[in-house]
């Protein structure tokens, strides 16, 4: 699948980070704009009660489905940002490394974060993205 998304390095920034610093997208462009994937199963329960790892495979494959309903992949992202329920550092790296996984080469600018809670009862992450379909 062709994606419109062309994603921006830069040599004259370090290349110690793994992820792009940008993403251009030509206009026009049909634009997609996710709600934040929670890890809630098809009942809307949180799965995997304090499991940071397992709660973010559950956020990606429900990221995917949505992508997948709007005709899109993962490779039509554009952005991201990831939340984590936690102000430990290892944590966020462990959604990271889940998260990452999932992405492949496809490293779209992200922004990672500690935050202190999350909307759903024990929901430890969060992603949200903007796609943009050829």
């Amino acid at each position: 699948m062709s994606s419109a998304v062309k994603l921006i390095r830069t040599t004259r920034l370090t290349q110690a980070v793994d992820y792009a610093y940008g993403a251009v997208v030509d206009a026009p462009a049909r634009t997609l704009w996710l709600a934040g994937a929670c890890p809630l199963d098809e009942e809307g329960r949180t799965v995997a009660v304090g499991d940071f790892e397992a709660q973010a495979h559950q956020v990606m494959r429900n990221l995917v489905t949505v992508l997948e309903d709007a005709g899109a992949g993962l490779t039509d992202i554009a952005r991201t940002t990831v939340y984590v329920a936690s102000g430990d550092q290892a944590d966020l790296v462990k959604v990271w490394n889940v998260y990452r996984a999932y992405m492949g080469e496809h490293d779209v600018p992200s922004t990672l974060l500690g935050v202190s809670v999350l909307g759903y009862d024990d929901q430890l992450v969060e992603v949200e993205a903007v796609a943009v379909l050829p």
